[in-house]
């Protein structure tokens, strides 16, 4: 694997570049003008739903679809019109597209094997593929005789056996189950930090794409609405959709008072510094359930509310015990609904119908001014 080993990946550096992508069917905008920066030796998965455009990108980047208008650049050279086979690209989907009268090791080897490579330099690539992804003592098997996730092992090292610059993957661990899914999220961490290699990654899966990443690009309507670490787009979500779709959250309506007030079903909150909001402009509160706590009206009493938190009242619906932790689902006086998360070991001695007062500290809720009910609800729709 001399070509793709650690040494080569130089961090920061640009390798693929889309400018201004397009992709019409018609009248309707599968890929909206995305442009998008893809660094040499990182992992970079399209996360979103189906239709949102990951998937469309994906295959302009792999040859397989043709871009309306736009350009697609490795290390500066344009891709618009090599076909995929030259593309020096491998690529991974979630049907693993084996031959089944091939052997495990005839299935790797074949990429090499239509390269012209000699029998001896096949040999010695797909033993060092067997090695990397566990299967030596399955080298002669077929792939009826393998579970799902080893036939997918097999359809990974088919992809890195001509040692690649960039690997792309369509959901590939979206037949598996859980468990299996997980193992195989963990193998493949590991073997990018070991090969060092380009990979852009598809999921709809928001967990999948935390798991795996060093940089997540969200997808909505055609159009990349999030990018950034995990970390950032979660603490930070740049719009009410990407803080919709990437985790749990609790929105409040609020009416703006100034630059750090707002007013919620009659009662006074502050709010992040939000420079040019209006009196009674319309503003979106955005909330984690880990980052607030509900507390009976006892407990809220013998613990006065510090500087720089908020609180509102509200009444339990439901408990929900969930091993390691436990969510409250509340909803307020004027019916908004809000989810609280507590670890298990801190107790949460509430039951439905008790009143309680929801806190969360001023700097940890974002604030929009724009938002798109239809967006929101497409998103929460997602998980």
């Amino acid at each position: 694997m001399s070509a793709v080993i650690n040494e080569t990946v130089q961090p920061g550096k640009t390798l693929v570049s889309l400018r201004n992508l397009n992709k019409h069917y018609g009248d309707f905008a599968a890929v909206d003008n995305i442009s998008l920066d893809i660094q040499d030796g990182e992992f970079l998965t399209f996360l979103g739903s189906s239709g949102s455009g990951k998937s469309t990108t994906l295959s302009m980047l792999a040859g397989f679809e043709t871009p309306s208008s736009g350009e697609i650049l490795v290390s500066g050279q344009s891709l618009v019109n090599v076909p995929p086979h030259k593309r020096d690209i491998g690529m991974v989907f979630q049907r693993y597209s084996l031959f089944p009268h091939l052997s495990v090791r005839d299935n790797i080897g074949f990429p090499l094997s239509i390269r012209k490579h000699s029998a001896d330099e096949v040999k010695k690539r797909v033993d060092a593929m067997l090695k990397l992804v566990q299967l030596e003592s399955f080298a002669h098997r077929r792939p009826s005789q393998m579970s799902g996730g080893q036939q997918q092992r097999v359809a990974i090292a088919r992809a890195l056996v001509y040692e690649p610059r960039i690997l792309l993957m369509d959901e590939p661990l979206g037949a598996l189950d859980k468990k299996l899914r997980e193992d195989l999220q963990d193998e493949l961490r590991q073997l990018h930090r070991r090969l060092g290699i380009t990979i852009v990654y598809v999921t709809h899966d928001q967990e999948e794409a935390m798991r795996l990443s060093q940089r997540i690009a969200i997808f909505s309507h055609g159009k990349i609405v999030g990018l950034g670490t995990g970390y950032d787009l979660y603490q930070n979500p740049p719009n009410a959709f990407v803080a919709s779709f990437l985790g749990n959250s609790n929105f409040l309506k609020l009416k703006a008072q100034g630059n750090a007030a707002a007013t919620f079903e009659n009662q006074a909150l502050s709010i992040r510094l939000t420079p040019n909001l209006r009196t009674d402009q319309d503003v979106l509160l955005m909330v984690r359930p880990e980052k607030a706590l509900a507390l009976s009206v006892a407990q809220a009493a013998s613990e006065p509310l510090q500087a720089g938190w908020n609180e509102v009242t509200a009444k339990v619906t439901e408990v929900l015990f969930l091993g390691e932790s436990q969510t409250c689902s509340v909803i307020t006086a004027g019916g908004t609904a809000m989810t609280v998360k507590a670890l298990s070991a801190a107790g949460m001695p509430l039951k439905a119908g008790d009143p309680v007062r929801v806190r969360w500290a001023t700097a940890d809720a974002c604030v929009y001014t724009e938002w798109a009910e239809g967006d929101l609800n497409k998103a929460a729709g997602a998980h």
